[in-house]
């Protein structure tokens, strides 16, 4: 009898010193960082893409038709898989629908953004060049050739390319946001300058501007937090609007050279399964890019 008494008062002080550890942990959790986080559930896959898919999967193996519709089928079907994060799958399409009809300017699009992941980034600036060629007022070409230029170490040229994006539509917080993220790295105080005479033109009922008040200091993560839960109405919205937080929660701490902090968040953002959102796509590329220095660091030393 004594002997289950001393265990059962044993498992009594285990669970307290536990439950007290992990109080303590999130004490320090809400003192510091990712204190008032909301988890995403992850998007599922879309029912419609898929029967989407198999139809235009049936349409291609089954219908003859001539190149340029094939090439369009192809192209769509590229789309659909794109959506889904098969990826590779996507890019075969894209590459098969452009043999068929090399003047797709949205297919080289897709391609630039594909190696601009796979950190192919001369395969990128051609496919971008080539959508441009194709199609001179392609505004998202823009944006997105110049992401890959941010990434591929050219931060010059990936302003220029990012400004040229951003004066399309000055109310538009996404876009002030990779400008400011592509300039920092040429002169941060200037940046933030350009960064908060932007801020007067944004669209103020875009969330998204709340990430820009944040970047410049006008309020902090907890109060950025609290706000992602507003004008809410079902599940879609929420998993999209936290991929992107996430994604731009992680620039803002890698920045800090809070790496730890910034990895947490990148992963967060991929968690969402919201495959065709620009911050879901270079979330990866920043983790494959933290590993790649880190590696670097360690090599060097």
């Amino acid at each position: 009898m004594m002997r289950n008494l001393l265990l059962v008062l044993s498992l009594v002080v285990g669970i307290q010193g536990c439950s007290s550890m992990m109080h303590g942990q999130a004490k320090q959790q809400e003192s510091g960082q990712m204190g008032n986080l909301v988890l995403a559930e992850p998007a599922p896959v879309n029912l419609r893409s898929q029967m989407a898919l198999a139809r235009l999967t049936d349409i291609l193996e089954q219908v003859k038709v001539p190149d340029n519709q094939k090439a369009e089928f192809l192209y769509q079907r590229g789309v659909l898989y794109d959506s889904v994060g098969l990826s590779g799958m996507a890019q075969y399409d894209f590459n098969r629908a452009l043999s068929l009809n090399p003047n797709m300017a949205e297919a080289h699009n897709f391609l630039g953004i594909h190696y601009t992941q796979q950190m192919e980034f001369i395969q990128a600036y051609d496919e971008f060049d080539a959508t441009l060629d194709i199609d001179p007022d392609h505004d998202y070409a823009f944006l997105n050739r110049g992401i890959a230029l941010y990434y591929g170490g050219r931060p010059e040229l990936a302003v220029q390319d990012l400004d040229n994006f951003f004066s399309k539509d000055k109310t538009d917080p996404y876009r002030a946001l990779w400008t400011y993220i592509a300039e920092k790295e040429l002169n941060a105080d200037s940046a933030m300058q350009h960064l908060r005479a932007s801020r007067e033109r944004l669209d103020e009922q875009n969330w998204a501007t709340m990430l820009v008040d944040f970047y410049l200091g006008d309020i902090n993560e907890s109060q950025l937090l609290s706000t992602l839960m507003l004008g809410v109405t079902n599940q879609k919205q929420l998993t999209d609007k936290l991929c992107e937080a996430y994604f731009y929660l992680g620039k803002y701490h890698m920045g800090k050279g809070q790496n730890g902090i910034a990895s947490n968040y990148f992963k967060l953002a991929l968690s969402t399964n919201v495959y065709d959102f620009v911050e879901h796509r270079y979330a990866r590329l920043e983790l494959n890019l933290m590993r790649e220095r880190t590696y670097d660091d360690v090599t060097t030393d």
